[in-house]
């Protein structure tokens, strides 16, 4: 809590220290393949949360009908 600022962003402080320690653990050459793999799994997250919405949406219009 103490690295969040009160619109829950973190500072731009934080985030480049937490940048530069990415870059020394996983390196330069890994850092793209890690980013792309957060990226993808971030998006198959959200569809699936998208997706038990709708479903999850369609369920209680059948209810009301």
């Amino acid at each position: 809590m103490l690295f969040i600022n009160t619109v829950g962003m973190i500072s731009p402080g934080i985030a480049i220290f937490l940048g530069v320690i990415a870059l020394i653990i996983f390196g330069p050459k890994k850092l793209p393949e890690f980013g792309r793999a957060m990226g993808t799994s971030l998006k198959e997250f959200k569809d699936a949360t998208d997706g038990i919405m709708k479903d999850h949406d369609d369920k209680d219009n059948k209810d009301v009908k």
